[in-house]
């Protein structure tokens, strides 16, 4: 009878998990049937909205990854949940942003830690589920763990249980965007040309392979080794290397902006990798190809038109992100290599976007400010000026439009008072960095202190900032910028707005800004 009930109630779970409807593999969850695709399952699951940028990015590659583990046979299991619809879902499992990813596991919920690929999503669950290291004990089978992948690290130890050994498999363990082997099977040293102990990185590109030569015993320094080497000399950018470019060790890189389809592009990225290997490990070269419409907002970022394409750009992600241009158009083998020296030499100083000065920009009650002018408006000691840091796309900042006219409206025929904006995604202040639209900010008169507002949105609130001298709403004192890197490496182009609702979450600008 036993027997007879447990059968019911295997064939109850599976009929119940085949009911649950798939679009491309993939788990259509909701939360009626939230809590039995993930009881007792290893499931990876995508919290999503339908305008999400990145979300859209990622689905071909959840559904190829989901596709591939069911033709394997894999008990491991692919789903997601639309986060704008199934609210209840997203709050009880503390979704905020998207994508957000988690893996069910036996009852136990990870955050998912991996990249944005089907290999990098099959590589993750593999290792979270099984050995951190796959024990490669034929020549076949070694074989064929190179061929199918393109990064691959193997580990050659005779002892298995030795002090090298286990820190290979620690390291192992501990990155989940590489793909572990491990031997000491005499045959695989010989198929794999190996002559010594210690770890050993494959890969389909450059130059196809690099030996550790360093303390087989140290994790930080094997790491160090196969972050260095893992990436091209060269990388494209896209939404799947994002992670790997902008979260990696080298904080330096050369961004060259080019169109694939133009007249001597090859020959552009051949004097681009020639260069690359002299900065190994010292900066990053990057391509952005700027036939993708993906990438316009980026440009913008950097101030680049399509009629200055192909262009170079550096940047340095360190407490701040600071920019850098070449002093000539050249993309030339000796111009790369002089643009980078120069940046790393401080012979080149950092670049900073600035619109020119608009005719009649003070003839308005607000008076509109740019890179050229900020300086000489907003710190003239005689008059307290009051300065709103906006973005053309913010929703906030529209909203705030009408209301900021009015108080430019009272204060027009002050003779100490002046209000002003700028429109900080196309000029950029060496001395003040905005993290948030809008911003606003008061520089007092005779002292020239800068107070930002915090208070209440509204013509009375901001109107008693000034009035009081900036301490009505007075903000707490700024203790540090954020990177310019937050999910894929590239969202810090758009800045994000302070308390977004979810109606605004849905519009267009909102939609577009979380694309980049």
């Amino acid at each position: 009878m036993y027997v007879k009930l447990l059968i019911v109630a295997l064939c109850l779970s599976v009929s119940i998990a085949d009911e649950i409807k798939r679009e491309n593999h993939v788990l259509v969850l909701t939360k009626d049937n939230f809590k039995e695709a993930t009881k007792n399952k290893n499931v990876l699951v995508e919290f999503y909205a339908p305008w999400c940028g990145h979300c859209k990015a990622l689905e071909p590659e959840y559904a190829k990854a989901a596709e591939t583990l069911e033709k394997e046979g894999s008990e491991l299991l692919l789903g997601k949940v639309d986060a704008t619809a199934e609210t209840e879902l997203a709050e009880q499992h503390k979704v905020g942003g998207y994508p957000t990813i988690k893996f069910f596991r036996d009852g136990n919920v990870i955050e998912y830690t991996g990249g944005r690929t089907a290999d990098d999503i099959i590589r993750w669950l593999k290792k979270k589920t099984g050995p951190p290291a796959v024990d490669l004990t034929t020549a076949e089978a070694a074989k064929a763990f190179i061929d199918n992948n393109e990064v691959a690290i193997v580990g050659f130890f005779k002892d298995q249980e030795s002090a090298e050994a286990k820190a290979f498999k620690n390291v192992a363990y501990e990155m989940d965007d590489f793909t572990f082997g491990i031997t000491s099977t005499d045959a695989v040293y010989t198929e794999l040309k190996a002559s010594k102990d210690g770890p050993a990185l494959f890969k389909k590109f450059d130059e196809g392979r690099n030996d550790f030569d360093g303390d087989a015993t140290k994790e930080a320094d094997i790491k160090k080794f196969i972050k260095s080497n893992s990436l091209p000399l060269v990388v494209e950018f896209s939404h799947t290397t994002a992670q790997k470019i902008f979260g990696g060790e080298i904080k330096v890189h050369n961004l060259l902006f080019a169109s694939k389809s133009m007249d001597g592009y090859e020959s552009k990225i051949d004097s681009f990798r020639k260069v690359a290997k002299e900065f190994k490990g010292k900066v990053l070269f990057v391509t952005i190809d700027t036939d993708d419409a993906d990438h316009e907002r980026i440009m913008e970022f950097f101030g680049i038109t399509k009629e200055e394409i192909p262009a170079m750009r550096v940047i340095k992600l360190e407490e701040e992100m600071t920019k850098f241009k070449p002093l000539s158009d050249e993309i030339s083998e000796s111009a790369i290599k002089d643009f980078v020296n120069g940046v790393l030499d401080g012979k080149i100083k950092q670049h900073l976007l600035s619109e020119d000065i608009p005719e009649g920009w003070d003839k308005e009650p607000v008076k509109v400010l740019v890179g050229k002018n900020f300086d000489d408006v907003a710190f003239d000691k005689s008059k307290n000026v009051l300065v709103e840091f906006y973005a053309p796309w913010c929703g906030h900042c529209k909203q705030l439009a009408p209301i900021y006219d009015e108080l430019g409206q009272k204060y027009k025929d002050s003779s100490d008072v002046i209000i002003a904006k700028i429109d900080s995604t196309a000029n950029e202040l060496e001395h003040t960095k905005i993290n948030s639209y809008p911003t606003i900010k008061l520089y007092k008169k005779g002292t020239n202190e800068v107070v930002e507002y915090n208070g209440e949105r509204t013509l009375e609130g901001i109107n008693k900032f000034i009035e009081t001298d900036g301490e009505y709403g007075k903000a707490a004192p700024d203790e540090g910028i954020r990177r310019f890197i937050d999910t894929d490496g590239v969202d810090g182009a758009a800045v994000k707005e302070e308390e977004e609702d979810e109606e605004e979450e849905k519009d267009d600008d909102q939609a577009k800004r979380d694309e980049l």
